[in-house]
């Protein structure tokens, strides 16, 4: 018994010198780790406030739309983009604001929205539709050579066929008509390779592009 009592003791001396030597760095990851949970809960519930929010702002601008309030749509669209830059509402705010806008005549606020989603839409297919409606938008401004450089930049290919059809129509628009031909031409084998790759009709837009190439590219 005096024996088993004395192997308790120096196991329990054992244990007491261990912890003098590791007990401070164990209190301190096990403090850390009871910080990064609670953290990552805080995390988690400030992302989902954040995006019940933008998305409360993003109903409110749909209904400014119903209502054709462009004033309204802009003012929502700044403030999803102010507040909520990070969330896919803000892009999709920018789009909406943008295309008001140039149908209300605004192509200098309507190029800042496109513009804004084309560098900072979370979704890769959003940025390279807003940069095609920011393109569209200076060739109406006449903007050319600013619109000419947005659409060298190569987009999905789903996107092809409309960034090399609003080539063809900048440079209609400048008179470059065998230049322009060459850009509906471009554009009807990119519409073919995109049916071929991803099962896209070609439908209608084909008739377009073919009009517009056998029209010569006038503007």
């Amino acid at each position: 018994m005096a024996t088993y009592d004395l192997e308790e003791q120096e196991q329990l001396e054992e244990l007491k010198t261990w912890w003098k030597l590791h007990g401070t760095l164990i209190t301190l990851i096990v403090l850390a780790l009871a910080v990064g949970v609670v953290g990552w809960q805080g995390w988690q519930w400030w992302q989902r406030g954040q995006s019940a929010q933008a998305a409360q702002l993003f109903g409110g601008l749909q209904q400014a739309l119903t209502r054709q309030d462009v004033k309204r749509v802009r003012l929502l669209a700044g403030e999803l983009i102010d507040k909520y830059s990070g969330s896919a509402y803000a892009g999709m705010a920018a789009m909406l604001s943008g295309k008001a806008l140039a149908e209300s005549g605004d192509l200098k606020s309507a190029q800042a929205q496109f513009g804004w989603a084309a560098e900072h839409a979370d979704d890769p297919a959003l940025r390279d539709l807003a940069r095609l409606r920011q393109a569209i938008v200076l060739a109406e401004d006449k903007a050319y050579d600013a619109a000419l450089k947005l659409l060298a930049e190569p987009p999905a290919p789903s996107l092809m066929p409309r960034y090399l059809e609003a080539r063809g129509d900048v440079l209609a628009a400048q008179g470059k008509g065998g230049e322009a031909r060459k850009a509906y031409e471009e554009a009807l084998k990119a519409l073919e390779g995109a049916r071929q790759a991803e099962g896209m009709p070609l439908g209608p837009y084909r008739d377009i592009l073919q009009t517009k190439r056998d029209a010569g590219g006038a503007a």
